[in-house]
């Protein structure tokens, strides 16, 4: 009785979209997984309830990502793992989204700036698949592995053109691009106040791919900027570093921003 409630509760979690709807079923679910003792793997958990119980939990993670709910969302992750773990002959691997939602769980700890975890996930996962297999080679794994090294190089523009096109690999992965988008967007201001004393308001604007030289004055505003005669002028950074490592972070920095800016002019070029 209760494996056949917990088949019909999964096939209504797959039909619908209405998050308020799938978090109701997702706790009648859990219920029903506890009535069989399948919240997590036992020994005695037949292969076919281990499988139903990780259908449970994966949806649960696809609608928490949806509904912009990070904490659901690493709750989820933290009950899918032991299901992860099992061997195939327990729990095979087949229609799993295992993939998806581990490069979910990266993009999201990279959005949080937690790249200490991001790499303890990553080496798990080329533990995971042996000698011979490149994790960036899949489609899910593979984006969240590109942006951080796009990050930690400075290469924004080679990020920003991954965000807008068909690379990113679902509609889950494009809920995390608002945060990604604001933390570029802060990230090339900084750079910007450490290679230039001012910029062109119009070339901030490209810069920061904000939408008009309204949004690039309200931005400014926040930071501090100061503006006039049509120029954003930035603070004085010199004063803050030393000169051999202000000399190393301006050149950084300006390639960084000259990437960027040529970017903005490419899409400018095909508008």
């Amino acid at each position: 009785m209760a494996e056949r409630e917990l088949q019909e509760i999964i096939r209504k979690l797959k039909s619908t979209q209405s998050y308020p709807d799938s978090s109701s079923l997702l706790s009648k679910a859990k219920i029903t997984l506890l009535k069989l003792h399948a919240l997590t793997p036992l020994p005695t958990t037949p292969p076919n309830i281990l499988l139903s119980a990780r259908e449970v939990f994966e949806a649960g993670a696809l609608h928490s990502i949806r509904a912009k709910d990070p904490a659901a969302f690493t709750r989820y992750v933290h009950q899918l793992t032991p299901f992860y773990e099992l061997p195939a002959d327990k729990l095979p691997a087949t229609k799993s989204e295992r993939n998806k939602i581990t490069g979910l769980y990266l993009l999201l700890l990279l959005t949080q700036g937690d790249y200490a975890g991001f790499h303890t996930e990553l080496e798990g996962l080329e533990l995971r698949e042996g000698e011979g297999k490149r994790v960036e080679d899949d489609r899910y794994l593979g984006y969240p592995i590109k942006l951080e090294r796009w990050l930690m190089e400075g290469s924004y523009d080679l990020v920003w053109k991954a965000m807008a096109s068909r690379e990113v690999p679902s509609e889950e992965y494009g809920v995390f691009s608002e945060i990604l988008t604001s933390q570029i967007r802060n990230e090339i201001a900084s750079c910007s106040e450490t290679a230039y004393p001012s910029l062109p308001i119009s070339s901030t604007k490209n810069l920061l791919f904000l939408d008009s030289e309204g949004a690039v004055i309200s931005f400014a505003q926040s930071r501090g900027w100061v503006i006039k005669d049509g120029r954003i002028y930035f603070p004085n950074q010199s004063l803050k570093a030393g000169t051999d490592q202000e000399g190393n972070q301006k050149e950084l920095s300006q390639l960084a921003i000259e990437n960027t800016l040529g970017y903005a002019r490419e899409l400018e070029t095909i508008v």
